[in-house]
Parts: C-alpha cells; structure tokens; sequence
C-alpha cells in the first residue's frame, strides 16, 4: 500500500506531510486519485475530521484538488515548470527543438547513470515491465502505444535515478513532449526502421541498468538521443521535400488545366 500507518502524532500535519512526500517523490503523479475519505482515513489510521483537515490543507497549497462527485486528485503540480508564454514561443520556433534535445541529452545521461547505481530490486522491475510491454506492442505493430511506452520508460529510469530535482525536471519536459510541443512522436513510430532501431536503444539502457553499469548507461541514453535528434532532422526533411513537390504538382494540374481550356471568343 502507498499510504501508511501514522502510529504517532495522528495530526492532520502528520498526514498532510506524508503525502506531500508521496508527491515530491514522484510516486504519486499529478492525475491521481487518492483513496476514497473512508479508505484512506483507515489506511493512515487518523479519524476522518483529522483527514479533511489534512486535506483542505493540500488542496490550500495546490497540491490536490477536489471534484465535486468525483474524489480527490493529485494536482497538476508540474504544469507550470514552463510559463504558457515560453511554451507558445517553442511551439512557433522549431529551432527550439535542437535545445530541447540537447537538454534531455545531458539529464537523460545523468538520469540513466544514477539509476545504474541507484535502482533498487523494485525498480529494476519496474523498468523490465514497461519495457517488456514496449516489446509486445513492437511485435504488434501498435506505434501509439510503443510511443506511450517509450514516455513510460524514460520516467521510469527517472525514477530510479532518486533525485527529486531530477525527476520533476524530467516529467516537465515529457509533458512537452507528449503534448506535441516540440515535435510529435508519430512521426518517428510511423516509420518502421525508427521503430526498430528506437526499441534497440531501449534495450540497451534497460540492459546497462541492470548490469550495474552506469558508463554504459549513460552513453546507450546519449546514443539514444543522438538519434532522436538525427531522426527528427531527416523527417523533418522529407516532410519539407513532399509538401514542394505537393505543390509542384498542384501547379501543373492548374496550369494543364488552362492549357486545356478553350479560347475565350471575341466579343
């Protein structure tokens, strides 16, 4: 169970820091929903007046929110690491994206490093389950769920790197990511070859973590990136070569067309 017995102190303060630890260390994310008032009040065994207080308390420092019939969720506590203003300049500026990717270079490097070192037996599992999932949805063939997995994954070597810092800086930048800001994942789990070499450098953090080996972890997690970056360009290219030769030959169908028309009679 994520919550715990609070044996002594049974405070709302008590229980209010708990899961202010639970979220700071990233074990629940923003979009939880925590146990109902009457579960959760057995489950850190506090009377459930000193939980709503607990509670309020939370949702005064915007960590949870409540919904009206609905429960009490962690709250979007990492949305706002990038202002709405820095985001709309990112979008229209697609050099933005080489920054990005020379960001997540260096801290997924690091990331991956620690977590050779740092993962614990439950990690380690963690990471052999998703990545074992990855694999099944490479054999199937479904691209947008092995791109669902590929965000899963990097948080989950995030994870086991045990920096908190690190962490929220990490799922800061995947909300990017997933919401399409910098560049969208289909184009890269659309094309076959990319799918396979991608699900390799999976592979190959995965293997280094486990192995202990934090050298070779961090250079699979560049090696990873570098590609990411190279592939990014080369779609990027191909796209820029289709949408000119899309024009091209929306201009020869129209000036076919006026060849083909008749002669305007004189009046």
């Amino acid at each position: 169970m994520v919550f715990e017995k609070i044996t002594h102190n049974r405070t709302a303060d008590a229980v209010a820091e708990q899961i202010e630890l639970l979220i700071l260390q990233g074990i629940l994310r923003p979009g939880d929903r925590l146990p109902g008032e009457r579960e959760l009040s057995a489950q850190v065994d506090v009377s459930r007046p000193i939980l709503r207080e607990a509670l309020k308390t939370l949702e005064d420092r915007h960590l949870l929110v409540s919904r009206h019939g609905e429960g009490t969720y962690v709250a979007d506590v990492i949305g706002a690491v990038f202002s709405e203003p820095v985001v709309d300049l990112i979008r229209r500026y697609p050099e933005a994206v080489a920054d990005y990717l020379e960001f997540r270079r260096a801290i997924e490097g690091w990331s991956a490093s620690l977590a050779a070192t740092r993962a614990t037996a439950a990690d380690r599992e963690i990471l052999t389950r998703v990545i074992e999932d990855m694999q099944a949805a490479h054999a199937a063939g479904i691209a947008e769920d092995e791109a669902a997995l590929d965000l899963e994954f990097h948080t989950a070597v995030g994870e086991a790197a045990h920096n908190i810092v690190l962490l929220h800086t990490l799922r800061s930048c995947y909300r990017l990511l997933a919401d399409g800001v910098f560049y969208h994942r289909s184009r890269l789990y659309g094309r076959d070859a990319a799918r396979t070499q991608l699900m390799t450098q999976h592979l190959a953090i995965h293997a280094a973590i486990l192995a202990g080996d934090p050298e070779r972890a961090r250079r699979a997690a560049e090696d990873h990136i570098d590609y990411v970056e190279a592939t990014t360009r080369e779609v990027e290219r191909i796209d820029t070569r289709a949408h000119s030769a899309a024009l091209r030959l929306e201009l020869l169908d129209s000036r076919r067309l006026r060849a083909n028309r008749p002669a305007a009679r004189p009046a």
